[in-house]
């Protein structure tokens, strides 16, 4: 579903912010992708969803490539960043109603998906308010309702349990494992270690922009916990 080949962004002076980084990530997978700040996670999950351009290499969402056929790309991704920016003057509907829009979501379908989504996440009370009202957390939770409506193929994720009551938390994992269960595939980068040991199936450690350890969580772990084999790897 999401093939990375050889992903390299350099910025000016030769500053390599990602160098050669190669993933798959296939329907059905949570992928955790991990490493400290400044590792290239961020660069890496932009240049995914077509935000940000890169040097070298290719990246293809269900053998669409990111570089020749964005729009293709776009249409079966979701994206929430670390630090969602709505279009805080409409209501929360409004902003939902709006994302319908693009994506071409029926009437009925989207009443279905909002009053599901928004119920589970118990927001439903507020979506007529205005969004400039919402605290950070409730920014968060019509942010992930706006990305799963359209029921994409390929779910991307810049750490996106930051800002949410243990709660809201909760119910996004429990929503991750459902849509994959469906087909949908997650990419999604976090610091909290012990939830991705939990939540993924396959992880990717990255350090200075180059992936230094992938694989199954199994594989990855043997036996040992993923914080432990984290601070082995990424502080060597």
């Amino acid at each position: 579903m999401l093939e990375i080949k050889g992903y390299t962004k350099t910025y000016g002076e030769g500053k390599k912010a990602a160098d050669n980084v190669s993933i798959t990530v296939e329907s059905g997978d949570i992928y955790g992708f991990i490493g400290h700040n400044g590792a290239g996670k961020s660069t890496t999950i932009r240049a995914v969803v077509g935000v940000l351009d890169f040097t070298e290499g290719d990246i293809f969402i269900d053998g669409h490539s990111v570089k020749t056929d964005s729009l293709e790309c776009k249409k079966i991704t979701a994206y929430i960043p670390d630090n969602p920016d709505l279009y805080e003057n409409l209501t929360g509907i409004q902003y939902l109603d709006f994302i319908s829009d693009v994506f071409g979501i029926s009437a009925s379908e989207r009443q279905q998906r909002i009053k599901n989504y928004a119920d589970r996440f118990e927001i439903t009370d507020s979506l007529g308010d205005l969004i400039s009202s919402y605290s950070h957390g409730m920014k968060q939770k019509l942010a992930i309702i706006s990305a799963l409506i359209h029921e994409p193929k390929l779910l991307v994720l810049d750490e996106p349990f930051v800002g949410l009551d243990p709660k809201a938390a909760f119910i996004l994992k429990q929503i991750m494992h459902e849509i994959c269960e469906k087909g949908t595939a997650i990419f999604f980068s976090t610091h909290v270690l012990d939830v991705a040991e939990k939540l993924c199936n396959k992880v990717a450690i990255i350090k200075h922009g180059r992936i230094i350890a992938q694989g199954t969580m199994e594989e990855l772990t043997r036996g040992e916990s993923l914080e432990d084999v984290f601070l082995e790897v990424a502080d060597e």
